[in-house]
């Protein structure tokens, strides 16, 4: 039996100037993912609760996820089990699956807020901008690490884009897998994106005897 594969944990520098870290964001370990829904569900936050369930899912970029309409990702106020979109960053499709504790979330909150097919997924409460913005959402997640003792500083919206993303890595050690679930053109940026190093790639190959 091969041990379990390494986390990969992007390393954060801190700015000289600020002294806040700098650098790619961490994703988030699996009790931090379990306690912020805990705390969500607690506080009643039906849109809250959907949305993070839905970021940690489909793996989207923040301009994709604020982007979504229920059509997208539901049918007649039921969400589906697998969707698709078109990036608007490189524009080509990317499909993801949406699991039952996210649909269910998601069917609260569209009968909730009464949503039809064609309405934004997460609208705006301000009156200027129909759907949330890409900056509500890095301050929303924010806020969701910090109810958990998290330092608010450290995270950002692609902490939740890594974070399944980089399970997957850790469990299978297959990039190719995690380049099409991120929607990534190339291996490349899948590699930088999760922060696999040397040391990491031997110890994978280590684990394969021939």
């Amino acid at each position: 039996m091969t041990s379990a594969l390494p986390m990969i944990v992007p390393q954060l520098t801190h700015s000289r100037r600020t002294g806040k870290p700098t650098g790619q964001k961490p994703p988030l370990q699996p009790k931090e993912v379990w306690a912020i829904r805990v705390r969500l569900q607690i506080a009643g936050r039906g849109r809250d609760l959907a949305f993070f369930n839905l970021a940690i899912d489909s793996k989207l970029r923040g301009c994709d996820l604020v982007y979504l309409k229920v059509g997208d990702v539901a049918q007649m106020g039921q969400a589906r089990a697998r969707a698709m979109i078109i990036q608007k960053k490189t524009k080509t499709p990317v499909r993801f699956e949406i699991t039952a504790p996210t649909r269910e979330a998601m069917n609260d909150w569209i009968r909730q807020a009464g949503l039809a097919d064609g309405d934004w997924l997460f609208p705006s409460r301000i009156r200027a901008c129909p759907h949330i913005t890409t900056r509500q959402y890095q301050r929303l997640v924010k806020e969701w690490v910090a109810s958990v003792g998290l330092d608010p500083s450290r995270y950002g919206s692609h902490s939740l884009r890594r974070t399944k993303a980089t399970q997957i890595y850790k469990r299978t050690g297959n990039l190719r897998a995690v380049q099409i679930l991120l929607g990534h053109s190339k291996i490349e940026s899948t590699v930088q994106y999760l922060g696999v190093e040397v040391e990491d790639a031997l110890t994978i190959s280590e684990q394969i005897e021939l």
